[in-house]
């Protein structure tokens, strides 16, 4: 994935980490955000192939222990080609699973098209930003500055809220923030998180929550946890 917001269907369905302050020089930030429009079409240019693993686990109500429903898939992206899922295992609920994981595999599909994937990344071209003075974290051990995002325009698969870029690599390592537009008339507001770590030079993600409320499922949350990545890069 680039660094673009969670599907509209999972934002439609995903509590925020606690934050640690730390001093810290802050970057300059017209260069933060260059170099964030620049890692985009890096990866783009770059990235030609991968796959991962990813893991869906979704709870309902108020029980935080017991998932609803389970799912592993195995995801492949190709440089101009829609990304491609295939389930390996699932357990639990039916309804959960038709009616919310199938359907979000599906959005994630229809926002990596070729023609639009560019219009849900995390860039100026979708995006006003702006660095938050002396707001840091440390996050996995590493500094980060804050940068405020709110979308040019509602939909949602963008996010109003927050990027933590490392400060002196100026790398995406995690956004948190709401959706901008509710998925439905049936939906509430929904908060969402996204955890990166930096693999062959871009940030790829690692995990992420997500929880809101809706009509037909009431409180959900969804957790998604992505490993074993393997690239194809251009020489």
């Amino acid at each position: 994935m680039h660094f673009r917001a969670t599907s509209a269907i999972l934002i439609g369905l995903m509590p925020l980490v606690g934050r640690a302050t730390l001093p810290a020089q802050q970057p300059d930030p017209a260069a933060v955000i260059r170099d964030l429009d620049a890692a985009n079409i890096s990866r783009h240019n770059n990235v030609l192939e991968y796959s991962n693993v990813e893991h869906y686990v979704v709870f309902r109500g108020k029980d935080q222990t017991q998932p609803a429903a389970e799912m592993t898939v195995r995801v492949t992206y190709k440089k101009g080609v829609e990304k491609s899922y295939t389930v390996l295992k699932q357990s639990g609920s039916s309804i959960v699973l038709k009616y919310g994981l199938y359907p979000l595999l599906e959005n994630e599909k229809a926002i990596n098209d070729p023609s639009r994937v560019a219009q849900s990344w995390f860039t100026t071209a979708n995006y006003d930003m702006q660095l938050k003075p002396g707001a840091t974290r440390v996050i996995d051990g590493r500094n980060c500055v804050a940068v405020a995002i709110v979308p040019h325009r509602k939909a949602p698969n963008l996010v109003e809220g927050t990027l933590w870029v490392d400060a002196h690599d100026h790398t995406l390592v995690e956004v948190e923030g709401v959706a901008s537009k509710k998925p439905s008339v049936f939906a509430g507001t929904t908060s969402m998180t996204r955890r990166y770590v930096k693999m062959t030079g871009y940030a790829m993600a690692t995990h992420a929550h997500a929880e809101s409320s809706s009509f037909l499922f009431g409180r959900t949350a969804v957790n998604i946890d992505y490993s074993d990545y393997q690239f194809q890069l251009r020489r």
